[in-house]
This record gives structure tokens, C-alpha cells and sequence, in this order.
């Protein structure tokens, strides 16, 4: 200290040291996130206003505005059609995930034989659908289960249609829970993080909450609605973001901006149609996020 006094340099407060330190922290997320994703993400946005055309010199980009946008909108059909697609799949899939999610992550808390059997179970889709085993989707036994599934599916929800229909219950709810049916195999599929996310988050309730609502004669439904339900609310906006995002990175959609760039070799267009489809999934995060924000309990 005396040293550095004598050389001139002042020395540096304790939150200066913090600071310092902080940037050293962040400073390989930093670098990284300037060379692999903000550089990229402006060569897209150059890509997307321009006309490419690959020959023996390189790249030749020109300049033409708004006109793939244009073209993805207006010219190329199948990117109208599966972006509703995929919306439509975000709006009935990630509701029938996060509930889904929620109940099992209950059930698994509860003390049984199997338990640890059973949680691997539902997490076993996770692995399954990563790395060399999602090749295995194409094959002729995965398909040939994937195929008596959905069979099966179609029976049981036609079944349900018409004893629900002939109830008195609404249209669109029998629509709505038959597609629910018809897509079980895909919820359950998709549903091990969000389980094992819960299932992390009521753990943490402090037992005691339990204890003295048992003392006040409340009920195991009084329970989950009081204690459980309130406590694990902002798991539920964790989980509702994350299926959100989930469901929109692997659909028909993706496929489609894939192979117009690196297949079709077009990736003017494939860079306008991968910004609109940013676009639409930024505006329907803010609204998820505006909705449900402001109603979760945040224990103190």
C-alpha cells in the first residue's frame, strides 16, 4: 500500500475491487458472447436485407431491403403455414406440459416404493432425445411405436369426443382435452425438466407449512392450493418460459429455415424467415411474461 503511494497510484477502494474482479469474471461470457453470437447476429440481419449469390470469388451480397421479408411472407407458402403451426402447437402443448408437469411433480414427492424408479422414468425421454439415440427416431421400430401410439391415441380420444360431447361439455373444451389425448405421448415426452424443476421447488417448502395447516384440519386439496400451488409459482413462470422456448426450437419451422439456408443455398431468405420467427416468439414471451408476472407469490 505504502509502495503504491509512493509510486503515485492510488490504491483501489473495496468496491472498486469488486467491480474489477466482476468484469474478470464475466470477461470469457463477454468474449464469447461478442464472437459467436452478437457478430452473427448482425451478419444475419445484413443477410436478411441482401441478395447473396455464392460463386468461385466468394460471397457477392447486395443490397435489396425488405424483399426477402416480402418473399417469406407472400411467395413462400410453407412458411406461413408452419409458423401457424407452430404457434397453434405453442398454445395447446406448453398449457398440457407445465399442468402435466405440476401433478406429477406432486405425485413423485410423495413417499412409495419406486420412487427413484419412477422420477428416472419420466426424465428418461430427456436423455433419449439427445445426442446419437434421437437418430433413432428414424428407424423402423420407433416408427412402428410411434405409429401404434398414435393409433391407439386416435381410439381413445374419438371415445372421449363422443361421451363428452353427448354430456352437455362445450365443443371447444372437448377439442381441447381430446387434442390433449391425442398428443400424450409428445407432453410426456417433453415434460422431464419441468418435472424435475418442480420437483426441486417443493422439496424446498419448509414441512412445517404442511405441519400446521394438518393442525388446522385443512385438507390435502386445501394444501396443495394454499401451500404448494402459491410456493412453486414462480417455478411455474420458470417452466412456462422455458417450454415456450423449448417448443419453438425444434418444430417443422426450424427444419424449414435449415434447409432453405444450407440445403436450397438461399440465405437471404433464411435469415428473413428465422428474424420473423425471432420476432414472434419475442412478442409472445412478452405477453406470457406480461400475464403472469404479476401474479406469482414471492415467499419472503
Amino acid at each position: 500500500m505504502k509502495l503504491l503511494m509512493k509510486l503515485g497510484i492510488k490504491p483501489k477502494t473495496y468496491a472498486q475491487q469488486k467491480a474489477m474482479w466482476g468484469f474478470i469474471y464475466v470477461l470469457p461470457w463477454l468474449i464469447g458472447f461478442i464472437f459467436f453470437f452478437f457478430i452473427p447476429l448482425m451478419s444475419s440481419i445484413r443477410y436478411s436485407l441482401s441478395s447473396i449469390q455464392a460463386n468461385a470469388n466468394g460471397m457477392i451480397i447486395d443490397f435489396i431491403g425488405i424483399g426477402n421479408y416480402v418473399e417469406a411472407l407472400t411467395v413462400n407458402t410453407s412458411f406461413n403455414r408452419s409458423l401457424i403451426e407452430s404457434i397453434v402447437d405453442m398454445v395447446v402443448n406448453v398449457p398440457l406440459i407445465v399442468i402435466f408437469s405440476l401433478f406429477l411433480a406432486v405425485l413423485l414427492n410423495q413417499k412409495f416404493f419406486g420412487r427413484s424408479l419412477a422420477r428416472a422414468v419420466f426424465f428418461l425421454p430427456v436423455i433419449l432425445a439427445s445426442g446419437v439415440i434421437l437418430s433413432l427416431e428414424s428407424t423402423s421400430l420407433i416408427q412402428a411405436v410411434n405409429e401404434q401410439n398414435a393409433g391407439n391415441s386416435v381410439v381413445i380420444s374419438f371415445e372421449l369426443q363422443k361421451i363428452m360431447l353427448q354430456s352437455g361439455v362445450s365443443e371447444t373444451i372437448v377439442m381441447y382435452l381430446t387434442g390433449a389425448v391425442d398428443r400424450i405421448y409428445e407432453i410426456v415426452s417433453l415434460s422431464g425438466v419441468q418435472i424435475l424443476i418442480f420437483l426441486a421447488g417443493i422439496q424446498n417448502i419448509s414441512p412445517q407449512l404442511y405441519e400446521a395447516s394438518k393442525m388446522e384440519g385443512a385438507t390435502g386439496y386445501e394444501s396443495f392450493w394454499k401451500i404448494t400451488f402459491p410456493m412453486v409459482s414462480p417455478l411455474i413462470f420458470t417452466n412456462l418460459i422455458y417450454t415456450i422456448i423449448d417448443s419453438f426450437s425444434r418444430n417443422t419451422l426450424t427444419d424449414l429455415i435449415r434447409e432453405t439456408g444450407f440445403t436450397q443455398f438461399n440465405f437471404g431468405l433464411s435469415s428473413a424467415m428465422a428474424w420473423i420467427y425471432f420476432l414472434c416468439i419475442a412478442i409472445i414471451l412478452l405477453i406470457s411474461t406480461f400475464l403472469i408476472s404479476k401474479r406469482i407469490f414471492y415467499h419472503e
